[in-house]
């Protein structure tokens, strides 16, 4: 169970600003400064290896939750336990 839980993990794909700037068509300022932190949330669209600066985006995560948003018509918030609140 641990083994496949592990295999799990490391088959995810990580992403620096850069990688998934490319991905989705986003300036990596952008994801920076207007997406990180409002709807790319730390813990569970990225997290910082070893407590460092350095940031790393779970792709599986971020595809998840755009296209999740664009299903629900495109107006809501993303919430930190995967639901959306709807204004």
């Amino acid at each position: 169970m641990i083994q496949m839980d592990l295999e799990r993990e490391m088959s995810e794909i990580y992403l620096t600003t850069e990688e998934l700037s490319h991905r989705i068509k986003y300036d990596a300022r952008t994801i920076r400064n207007r997406l990180k932190d409002s709807v790319l949330l730390e813990g569970i669209h990225y997290f910082r290896p070893f407590g460092g600066r350095k940031i790393l985006f779970i792709w599986d995560a971020v595809e998840r939750d755009m296209v999740k948003f664009s299903q629900s018509n495109g107006f809501g918030i993303p919430m930190a336990n995967g639901g959306i609140c709807h204004g």
